[in-house]
C-alpha cells in the first residue's frame, strides 16, 4: 500500500515538551526488547533502515515519528497521519534511570496523546501476552485507542503452534471488546504484511 510506501522519518523525541503538534493522525507501535518491532515497521514500509533495529535491547528512548503522505487529485502531496515507534519495554537489565525514562515518556504520550488513534502492540509468536504486554495492555485505559496485536516471528512455529498462538492472541482481544484484534506476522516470509496495512488503513481514516 503506498501510503506505508511514503513513510519518512521527521523527529525524534525524547521528553514530551518536545513532541510535534497533534494535527494527524498518529499509529504507535510498541513491543518488547527484541520482539521485532522495528523490522515490523521497515517490512510494512519497504524500506530497510526506516527503523533502527538495535541489537542492544532496550538501547533506543525516543519516539521516533515517521510521516505518512499520498497525492491528492490535483497531484499534491498531502501528510496522512504518522507511524510512531515506540522504545521497547521489558528489558530486565535496563538501568532503573531508563526505566523510569521509558514509564514518564512513553507513558505520558499514550495516555494523553489525543491524536494517537490506536497501538500495534508487536509480541513474539513464541512467547505471546507476557507480564510486559499485559502490564501495557492494561495501562492503555483509552476506549477510543484501538490495538493490534502483531504476534511476529510466526515462520518460526509450526501449524499446529501457530493456531495455538492466535486463538490466545484473539481470546484476549475479544475480551477487551471491538477495538481489539490480533494477527500473524512473519517479516522473513513477508506473511501478513497485507492484513497489517488493512487494518492501519482503517484506523486512519475512522
Amino acid at each position: 500500500m503506498q501510503l506505508f510506501h511514503s513513510a519518512r522519518f521527521v523527529i525524534s523525541v525524547a521528553e514530551l515538551a518536545g513532541l510535534p503538534d497533534a494535527a494527524l493522525p498518529e499509529i504507535a507501535f510498541a513491543g518488547r526488547s527484541n520482539a521485532g518491532k522495528s523490522t515490523a515497521i521497515n517490512v510494512l514500509t519497504q524500506q530497510k533502515r526506516l527503523a533502527f533495529a538495535s541489537k542492544t535491547p532496550g538501547r533506543t528512548q525516543l519516539l521516533n515519528f515517521f510521516e505518512l503522505s499520498e497525492r491528492d487529485d490535483q497531484g499534491q502531496t498531502v501528510a496522512r497521519g504518522f507511524l510512531v515507534d515506540l522504545p521497547g519495554y521489558g528489558y530486565a537489565k535496563a538501568p532503573e534511570s531508563e526505566r523510569s525514562q521509558w514509564d514518564t515518556l512513553v507513558g505520558g504520550y499514550v495516555a494523553r496523546r489525543q491524536s494517537l488513534v490506536g497501538i500495534v502492540i508487536v509480541m513474539d509468536a513464541r512467547r505471546p501476552l507476557l507480564p510486559a504486554d499485559e502490564a501495557l495492555i492494561a495501562f492503555i485505559d483509552r476506549p477510543t485507542c484501538k490495538l493490534h496485536f502483531l504476534l511476529t516471528k510466526a515462520d518460526q512455529l509450526n501449524n499446529s503452534e501457530k493456531r495455538l498462538a492466535i486463538d490466545r492472541a484473539r481470546r484476549r482481544a475479544e475480551e477487551l471488546g471491538p477495538r481489539a484484534s490480533a494477527q500473524l506476522f512473519s517479516a522473513l516470509k513477508r506473511q501478513g504484511v497485507e492484513e497489517l496495512e488493512t487494518t492501519l488503513a482503517g484506523w486512519l481514516r475512522d
